[in-house]
């Protein structure tokens, strides 16, 4: 799920030993467009799950270097590096453990019970398998990771509101440095 196409898995064999040294884990990678103006996505954390401007920054750069040497991608293509954002993909089986009791939307491969799609408050995971209270549902249903192309956690308020605690949270952390630094 972290690359959707050969193309993209194959970027992230060569990336991600970069992106791990520099400090940061990549979630998501995704390049898109036609053989004209593609564009490489890259999604990216650090391993408090934060991903600032400055981070975007260098991590831009030290994908850049690599991607300027190799050379794997033909023809004309722009960077973007990224935060996940609040209501961001999930591609590892830590993000269903990570953002148990929020809201996500799953997107199967295959059919189950009758579809492939699936909305509910995440239960965490059990091996493989990723647990899903789904709405109407008396059992947590379990979907097997490797069936998921696609999750997504669902902007509403319960997460807003889980954003702002964290950003706060995050400005204190940062308050509190500034004034240790200064002393």
């Amino acid at each position: 799920m972290r690359g959707k196409t050969q193309e993209d898995r194959s970027l992230l064999e060569l990336l991600d030993p970069v992106a791990e040294a520099a400090g940061y884990e990549i979630v998501r990678l995704r390049l898109m467009g036609g053989t004209q103006s593609r564009r490489l996505q890259v999604m990216a954390e650090d391993a408090h799950g934060e991903m600032n401007v400055d981070d975007c920054a260098r991590l831009s750069r030290a994908l850049s270097e690599v991607l300027d040497a190799a050379d794997p991608i033909s023809g004309d293509y722009l960077l973007e590096v990224s935060s996940p954002g609040i209501d961001r993909p999930l591609t590892r089986l830590k993000d269903f453990e990570a953002y148990e009791g929020l809201e996500a939307r799953l997107e199967l491969d295959r059919l189950a019970d009758g579809r492939k799609r699936f909305k509910g408050e995440l239960a965490g995971i059990e091996g493989d398998n990723v647990a899903i209270n789904l709405e109407g549902e008396e059992e947590t249903a379990l979907v097997p990771f490797a069936w998921i192309i696609d999750a997504k956690l669902v902007l509403n308020d319960e997460l807003m509101k889980r954003g702002a605690e964290q950003r706060q949270a995050r400005l204190e952390h940062e308050q509190a440095s500034s004034d240790a630094d200064e002393e």
